[in-house]
């Protein structure tokens, strides 16, 4: 009986430290997409925050959804073991019932298939949702200029795995963890030209240094979402201008006074659960490229 409320307790702690995890991250985007909406511009702060309120309530509510799913597996599981003992008492002739860990396995399992249902339905209802939509938008978009999509993984650095996808191109190796020091350095030694954009998301008030210099270390050290100004550092290190290519607006171009061809990313809203995504582009046909400097 101790093993089985002991491993419970640490199946917990586990879920607790994932959500502190997850709840962290989603503050980090959720900071991107402030610092990527200006100040002036309340239609887009509006919906901003309908986003946010939208993000935080979907989160609470999964996290809720898991804690209760573990408790109820912990229950039934405290009952599987009470019920095993007693046969066992009773019915010590009878054969072997299935284990505690089969049983484990087996429940896996039908929950696994379960979600595998619950994705399939959602794939379909999305068919004709602002996913799909903007998918196919992007998509003939791309065509147009000779390009395709070229999917990136959602794990909190997918900006730099798509600017890092593009170097390639362009025979210049800069990886993830390279891109997200050089940027973090760059803004730390440009603190006037960033400062102004940050401010804090529980007072409203501009980010003071040591705000900005936590901001700075979190680009470095976890997968904090990146933005606007994050690409701007970027275009300034590379001396190259980024492309951004939107379903629903035109391109943004990021550090236009560089002569290079542009770095393409696709900024997608309604990619994944959380929202945001960036993507990187291939060529349809062949085209020359240039060395990075």
């Amino acid at each position: 009986m101790e093993v089985v409320l002991a491993e419970a307790f640490d199946e917990e702690e586990q879920l607790v430290r994932r959500h502190r995890k997850e709840k962290k991250e989603l503050q980090a985007k959720i900071q991107g997409m402030k610092n990527a909406v200006p100040k002036n511009d309340k239609k887009r702060r509006k919906q901003l925050t309908e986003d946010i309120a939208k993000l935080e309530a979907e989160m609470e509510q999964k996290q809720r959804e898991e804690l209760e799913q573990l408790k109820l597996t912990s229950k039934e599981s405290k009952r599987d073991f009470d019920a095993v003992n007693i046969s066992n008492l009773v019915l010590e002739n009878q054969p072997p019932r299935i284990s505690r860990a089969q049983k484990r396995r087996d429940k896996k399992a039908a929950l696994e298939k379960e979600q595998k249902e619950r994705i399939a339905e959602a794939e379909m209802e999305n068919l004709c949702g602002a996913r799909h939509v903007e998918s196919e938008k992007l998509v003939q978009i791309l065509a147009a200029r000779q390009l395709e999509m070229k999917q990136i993984p959602s794990d909190g650095h997918c900006m730099y795995r798509a600017i890092e996808d593009q170097l390639k191109d362009q025979e210049c190796s800069l990886t993830v963890s390279a891109l997200r020091s050089q940027t973090a350095k760059y803004m730390q030694s440009h603190m006037e030209d960033f400062l102004p954009f940050l401010t804090n998301p529980n007072t409203g008030e501009r980010y003071s240094p040591e705000e900005f210099g936590k901001y700075c270390d979190d680009i470095i050290n976890t997968a904090a979402w990146g933005g606007q100004l994050e690409l701007r550092a970027l275009s300034h290190i590379l001396q190259t201008p980024i492309e951004i290519i939107q379903a629903d607006s035109p391109p943004i171009v990021i550090g236009e006074e560089y002569p290079k061809n542009p770095v393409i990313l696709v900024y997608m809203r309604h990619a994944y659960g959380l929202g945001e995504h960036y993507n990187s582009v291939t060529w349809l046909v062949n085209r020359a490229t240039e060395n990075c400097s």
